[in-house]
C-alpha cells in the first residue's frame, strides 16, 4: 500500500472516529460561559464627576457547571450556551490539527493553517496597539473629553508635559509614515533614528545593571554560607544547609573564574591555566546543555498542552473518574457488534 493511501485512510479512521464520538453521550466540544456582572466607581478629576460603571462579562466554565445548574434550575440564566466559543473551539482543533499535518508533508491545510495564524496574530497585536497604546496615551492626551465620554471613563486627565509630549510622538509618527511616499522617503528617517537612539540607551542602561552589574555582584558570594534555623536563632546553623549552600557559592566562584581564564587569551593554555581554562570549558558545556535541554523541555511541553486540548476540551475523553472513556468505548463497542 503506498503512503499516500495509508495517509489516506488514517485520516479517514479519524474523521469517523470523531462522528461517532460527536453523537455519543454529552457530545464533545462545546463551551459554556458564565453570567459576571461588573461595576467600577469612577473617582472624580479636574474634568469629569464621580460616576459608577456598570457592564456584563461571560467568563468560559466547565460544561459539568452548567448541567449541575440546568438541573437545579432548567430557567436559570446565569450559565449559558455560547456559540462564538464553540465555533472557536472547533477552529482551534481543525489549525491544530492542520499544524500537526506538516509531520507527513507539506500541504494545502497547514499551508492555510500557517497563514491564517501570521495573519491574526498580526492583526492581533495591531488592535492591542491600537487600544492599548494610541487610545489611552495619544488620543487620550489630545482628546481627553471624547476619550473619557466614550471609551476610558475611568482616564485620568491628563497634564500639560502629557499633552505636549503626545504631540511630538504625533509629529513623529506622521514623519515615519512619510516611508510609504514615492518622494518622500528621507523624512521618515529623521524619526527612526530617533527611536533607535532613544531605544539603544534604555537598552544599555538596563543590560549593564542586568548582565554585568547584578551578575558581579552574585559573583561576590561569601565562600562559606551559613544557613541558621528558622525556627530559633540561638540553635545555631544546620549543617546540611549549610554544606549545600557553600558548596554552591564556591562551585559559582570557581566557575567565573575558570570560563575567565578560557577566555583569556593572553597567555598561552598551559600549566594551571591550561587546566582552568579546561574546567572552564566543562563548565560551559554543562551551561549549554542544560539550555538546550530547558528549550527542549518547553517545547515538549507546548506539545502536552495541545494534545491535552484535543483530548479534553475537544474530544471530553479526559476524565478523572473516568465515565467518559467507559461511557464511549461501550458505545463504540455495541456500534461495531
Amino acid at each position: 500500500m503506498k503512503p499516500s493511501k495509508t495517509w489516506v485512510i488514517v485520516v479517514a479512521v479519524i474523521v469517523v472516529l470523531v462522528g461517532i464520538r460527536m453523537t455519543i453521550g454529552q457530545g464533545m466540544a462545546r463551551a459554556y460561559v458564565e453570567r459576571v456582572d461588573q461595576s467600577v466607581e469612577v473617582k472624580a478629576n479636574d474634568i469629569h464627576g464621580a460616576s459608577t460603571e456598570k457592564w456584563t462579562e461571560w467568563h468560559p466554565v466547565a460544561p459539568k457547571k452548567f448541567e449541575a445548574a440546568q438541573k437545579a434550575d432548567p430557567s436559570q440564566t446565569k450559565f449559558a450556551f455560547s456559540w462564538a466559543n464553540t465555533i472557536g473551539l472547533w477552529l482551534a482543533a481543525f489549525f491544530t490539527l492542520a499544524i500537526f499535518s506538516f509531520l507527513y508533508r507539506d500541504n494545502p491545510g497547514y499551508r492555510l493553517a500557517e497563514a491564517v495564524i501570521i495573519g491574526v496574530s498580526a492583526a492581533y497585536w495591531g488592535v492591542i496597539g491600537f487600544w492599548d497604546t494610541l487610545v489611552p496615551k495619544l488620543f487620550g492626551a489630545l482628546t481627553p473629553n471624547l476619550i473619557h465620554d466614550q471609551v476610558l471613563p475611568s482616564l485620568p486627565a491628563p497634564t500639560t508635559g502629557q499633552v505636549v509630549a503626545m504631540y511630538f510622538a504625533l509629529a513623529l509618527g506622521l514623519m515615519l509614515l512619510m516611508r510609504l511616499a514615492p518622494k518622500g522617503g528621507w523624512i521618515s528617517l529623521w524619526p527612526i533614528a530617533f527611536i533607535i537612539g532613544v531605544t539603544a540607551g534604555l537598552k544599555i542602561v538596563s543590560h549593564v545593571e542586568s548582565d554585568l552589574v547584578a551578575q558581579s555582584i552574585a559573583t561576590f558570594k561569601p565562600l562559606v554560607q551559613p544557613i541558621v534555623s528558622p525556627e530559633s536563632a540561638q540553635s545555631g546553623w544546620m549543617l546540611w544547609p549549610t554544606i549545600w549552600a557553600s558548596l554552591a557559592n564556591i562551585l559559582l566562584v570557581i566557575g567565573v573564574l575558570c570560563c575567565l581564564t578560557y577566555f583569556f587569551f593572553s597567555v598561552e593554555h598551559k600549566g594551571v591555566a591550561g587546566r582552568a581554562a579546561r574546567v572552564g570549558i566543562m563548565y560551559l558545556m554543562i551551561t549549554f546543555g542544560a539550555a538546550f535541554g530547558f528549550t527542549v523541555m518547553g517545547r515538549v511541553a507546548l506539545l502536552a498542552a495541545r494534545i491535552e486540548f484535543l483530548f479534553d476540551d475537544w474530544l471530553w475523553l479526559i476524565d478523572p473518574a473516568g465515565k467518559r472513556i467507559v461511557e464511549v468505548a461501550s458505545a463504540i463497542g455495541s456500534m461495531l457488534c
